[in-house]
C-alpha cells in the first residue's frame, strides 16, 4: 500500500491529537518551539506551524473541530485575538486569572481505591499542578478515578471548606479549582458517617 501524498493526508486521530494538545499547551510548549503568554495563550498560527516543524501537521478546521468537540472542554480559543489556551491543568507557570467564586455545597473528587487511603490521611494536594481539581458531580468524578485503577470518589465539604476561608475558581470548562483540600473536609462516597447527604436521584449516583 502506497503511503497518502500531500494530497490525501492522512485522517487526524482526535484522541492522539488531544493528547498532544494537552502536553504542549499544559506542560511543555517547547517540545515544539512554542511559548505560551503569562496566562497560557498561544496564537494559533504559532501552534500549527511548530506541530508542522516537528512532523504532526494539523489544519486549522481539525483543530477547531477537536477544540469544540472534547468532551471535557480542555480547550479554549479567544476569536478576538485568535488564541488558544488549556482550560485547566498547568503544570508551567501560567496565570488564568479567574476570579474567586462560592462553590456549590459539594463537590467531589475522583480518585483509585489504593490511593484513597492516603488521601484520607493527607488530604488532597497540586502534585505538580497549579491547583486541586474538583468535578461539579459524582458520575465525572468517577470517569476521572477510573483512569487510575479501580474508581472510588471523594465528597467535598465546599461549603463548610468555603466558610473557613478557602478560595475557589472555576475553569472555563467547569472544573473547580483549589489549592489544596485537607483531609477534615473528605468523606468517601457511600461512607455512612459522611458528614454531606449524600442524595439519589432514579437510581444513579450525583
Amino acid at each position: 500500500m502506497s503511503p497518502p501524498d500531500a494530497g490525501h493526508p492522512e485522517p487526524v486521530d482526535d484522541r492522539r491529537t488531544s493528547k498532544l494538545l494537552s502536553l504542549v499547551l499544559r506542560h511543555d510548549p517547547g517540545r515544539i518551539g512554542i511559548s505560551l503568554d503569562p496566562a497560557g495563550w498561544v496564537p494559533i498560527e504559532q501552534l500549527l506551524d511548530g506541530l508542522c516543524a516537528h512532523g504532526r501537521r494539523l489544519t486549522r478546521p481539525d483543530l477547531e473541530r477537536i477544540v469544540a468537540t472534547n468532551d471535557k472542554q480542555r480547550f479554549a480559543i479567544d476569536p478576538a485575538t485568535d488564541r488558544i489556551r488549556a482550560s485547566q491543568g498547568h503544570s508551567v507557570a501560567v496565570e488564568l486569572g479567574l476570579t474567586s467564586q462560592v462553590p456549590p455545597p459539594r463537590l467531589f473528587h475522583g480518585t483509585s481505591e489504593d490511593r484513597l487511603e492516603v488521601i484520607l490521611r493527607r488530604g488532597l494536594h497540586r502534585a505538580g499542578r497549579h491547583a486541586v481539581h474538583l468535578s461539579p458531580d459524582a458520575t465525572t468524578a468517577r470517569r476521572v478515578g477510573s483512569r487510575h485503577g479501580r474508581p472510588r470518589v471523594l465528597v467535598v465539604d465546599a461549603a463548610r471548606m468555603h466558610q473557613d476561608g478557602h478560595e475557589f475558581t472555576r475553569s472555563d470548562n467547569g472544573v473547580w479549582l483549589v489549592e489544596h483540600v485537607p483531609a477534615a473536609y473528605l468523606t468517601p462516597r457511600g461512607h455512612r458517617q459522611s458528614r454531606l447527604p449524600i442524595d439519589l436521584d432514579r437510581g444513579e449516583h450525583r
